[in-house]
């Protein structure tokens, strides 16, 4: 038996967490649930697909100390719908109660002892950083995250520590995001962290300097974040050599407000059939780029000012692609840098910062 109180936006906020992890669809019930182990003043939520864990602690009052397994979509959906007050949870057999004010559901409870066991941790090697810088990190980089499970290794974010400097990098074949920032802490050589852990990183990590927690073991990796921890397999795999993929020198480099260029691609990007997935244009003249699209829609103009001459190169792009990089980048000026029509563009900051490099490859384009 279990029994347990606890505020209604406390298990709420815990119980969304925890079931970051959880399988939305499994053969086994039991990974489409949350396991709660109560005990003292300490309820502990454990979410676990086999692949990541997330699991988090919460404030109660525990009334019989217990463990059991209650459906994750479930358990969410009642205690979003209940009043405001205190919830009490109370677990005998298979069966699990869950009362708030004159709200009562009756639902059905597994065993703990069904759960599969986490992942043996053994730290090999650690770090800190802020909570901010994670977070920021983290958005401004996974956009590029592949999807696609033909290269499962483009699937995460590659981290590399050197001499003080934490670079992340990520790619999924037509584009590429990188981030460097000083840190503190031991080098370390690389290790690739799957998109959907970062993303659960991504959402639990405050704006703040407290700090998050990172270890390393041999396949996984722990990020504890205040009263939350993830646990992930690491990504194993050849990722891209991306030194080698930045082109270093550019025959045209133009500056551009970088939201006044977003507000330009989206505009035209209205345009566009997303079952024939038509690029857009743009033709990088003396002062300004020119952005041009036709569809069976319809077709669109817009067009940017910029400081240089792009010597009238056009270039296509997937327009989701460019946006996201323009959405990404964290300055207000950016240089666009660009050699040939067919050459990948990158962008980057217009005062020499190299904290990001954004790249995106064109689409060849047909003539019209």
């Amino acid at each position: 038996m279990m029994k347990f109180n606890c505020e209604k936006h406390i298990l709420q906020e815990a119980v969304g967490i925890a079931s970051r992890a959880v399988s939305p669809r499994s053969a086994l019930p039991v990974l489409e649930g949350i396991l709660l182990e109560a005990e003292g003043d300490t309820l502990k939520l454990t979410g676990y697909d086999l692949k990541k864990a997330v699991f988090t602690t919460a404030d109660c009052t525990t009334i019989a100390s217990g463990s059991a397994v209650l459906n994750a979509k479930l358990m969410g959906e009642i205690v979003r719908s209940m009043p405001d007050g205190l919830v009490n949870v109370t677990v005998d057999d298979n069966i699990a109660i869950v009362r708030c004010g004159k709200a009562e559901y009756t639902i059905p409870a597994m065993q703990s002892r069904d759960f599969p066991e986490l992942p043996e941790f053994e730290e090999d090697r650690s770090f800190s950083m802020e909570q901010g810088l994670m977070k920021t990190m983290i958005s401004e980089t996974i956009f590029a995250v592949s999807d696609s499970e033909s290269r499962p290794v483009y699937m995460g974010t590659l981290f590399k520590i050197e001499d003080g400097i934490l670079t992340m990098v990520s790619v999924d074949g037509y584009r590429l995001a990188l981030r460097k920032e000083e840190i503190a802490g031991v080098d370390i050589d690389k290790f690739i962290v799957p998109g959907s852990a970062l993303a659960d990183v991504e959402r639990i990590c405050k704006d703040s300097e407290e700090l998050v927690h990172i270890s390393l073991s041999p396949k996984h990796v722990f990020f504890e974040i205040g009263d939350t921890s993830i646990i992930s397999r690491r990504l194993e795999g050849e990722f891209l050599n991306y030194k080698s993929a930045i082109p270093e020198k550019f025959r045209y480099e133009v500056t551009v407000d970088r939201r006044e260029m977003l507000q330009a691609v989206s505009r035209v990007a209205l345009i566009v059939d997303d079952k024939t997935r038509v690029p857009i244009r743009l033709t990088f003249a003396d002062g300004t780029i020119d952005i041009h699209c036709a569809t069976a829609i319809g077709s669109g103009v817009d067009s940017c000012i910029c400081d240089g001459n792009g010597g009238g190169t056009e270039i296509g792009f997937n327009h989701k692609y460019l946006s996201d990089a323009l959405k990404a980048a964290p300055a207000d000026e950016i240089k666009v840098c660009i050699n040939t029509g067919s050459a990948p563009c990158v962008i980057k900051a217009a005062d020499g910062d190299d904290s990001f490099t954004y790249l995106v490859l064109p689409i060849r384009l047909r003539s019209e």
